[in-house]
């Protein structure tokens, strides 16, 4: 049992003690108007009464009703008395029920205080925790969106062989080391025909196109015909076939000879291009694309990625760094476009 629980026992105790003491006293008080009313009347006879004997007879009773009030007024002067000490004890009683009330309620209030400062703290908790989610949503939804590099490779059997499985391969381990490597996606094509070019763009909606194999000093694409020979594609027609690819492609990559006009003109439906001021030797042409899709992969904008594969050219003492040249449509800054998105 709790203490308050005790104290609160002992108050209502003492106060029925009391009630019964009160009443005591009370009846016992009552009996003086009755020794009183004996006292009048034997009064009232004595003095009407001519007897000696009936006088003597009455003082003697009026004496014994006036011991009686005394006797009676003694033990009213003890109720009385016990009255008081249980009101004491009542008192003494009651200050320790208050005193443990009082505890009580500061027990209480503190509890409420510590319940409420852990409510607000699981309140916070939990708005971290979805603002953790939040910014987590957030975060998942600031991710590059994924990009598909369409890798477009012709090497004619009647042409110098190059060593387009290395440069593939290469943009491909690059690709893998860089940051955003699960939403750069490369696809590469083979043996490719001029039918080829619309097919694989409508198929793989790349948002970039690279070609990949050999250019002609007229600024012709050098792909490959039914027979795996030359077949010899104009600029004009390059261009036209740029210009109607899906909407998504923003860079179409000629690591090809020869290839700065058709990057240049491809522009004018393209944010931008490169293409490269003269030949290229195959080992150039693998370190410098492998380094630009690098770039892109970590974020960089295309300039920046520009620079940094030309930088690759001459850290591998490769002297080609001025053969590359990158192209931006009218009203574009190389700088401001990413094509993998931070």
């Amino acid at each position: 049992m709790a203490i308050i629980d005790t104290y609160r026992r002992n108050v209502a105790k003492k106060q029925d003690e009391i009630a019964r003491l009160v009443e005591q006293k009370s009846k016992e008080y009552s009996k003086i108007t009755g020794f009183n009313s004996k006292i009048q009347s034997a009064t009232r006879q004595m003095n009407a009464s001519k007897s000696a004997a009936t006088i003597k007879s009455r003082l003697n009773e009026i004496h014994r009703n006036q011991e009686n009030i005394a006797k009676v007024e003694k033990k009213v002067a003890e109720f009385e008395a016990k009255i008081a000490k249980k009101n004491k004890d009542l008192q003494a009683e009651q200050r320790k029920l208050t005193n443990e009330e009082l505890k009580e309620a500061k027990k209480l209030q503190k509890q409420q205080t510590k319940f409420q400062q852990e409510q607000a703290m699981a309140f916070n908790n939990v708005n971290k925790t979805l603002s953790e989610h939040t910014d987590a949503i957030n975060s998942l939804n600031e991710l590059p969106k994924e990009i598909t590099v369409l890798f477009l490779a012709s090497n004619p059997r009647d042409q110098g062989q190059l060593g387009l499985d290395e440069e593939v391969r290469t943009i491909k381990e690059m690709i893998t080391k860089s940051r955003h490597r699960d939403v750069v996606k490369l696809e590469s094509c083979w043996a490719v025909r001029p039918g080829d070019i619309l097919q694989y763009i409508n198929e793989y909606q790349p948002t970039i196109v690279h070609f990949s194999g050999h250019g002609s000093a007229n600024d012709e694409l050098v792909l490959m015909d039914s027979n795996s020979k030359t077949k010899l594609v104009s600029m004009e027609s390059i261009v036209q076939a740029m210009s109607v690819a899906n909407e998504d492609l923003r860079l179409v990559f000629f690591n090809t000879c020869h290839s700065k006009n058709q990057a240049s003109n491809v522009t004018e439906y393209i944010e931008c291009a490169i293409g490269m001021n003269n030949s290229i030797t195959d080992n150039a042409a693998q370190v410098f694309s492998a380094q630009f899709y690098s770039s892109l992969g970590f974020g960089f904008s295309v300039e920046k990625s520009f620079k940094q594969a030309k930088a690759a050219l001459m850290l591998e003492g490769i002297l080609e760094e001025n053969t590359p040249a990158l192209f931006v449509k009218e009203g574009y800054d190389a700088r401001d476009i990413c094509i993998v998105a931070e």
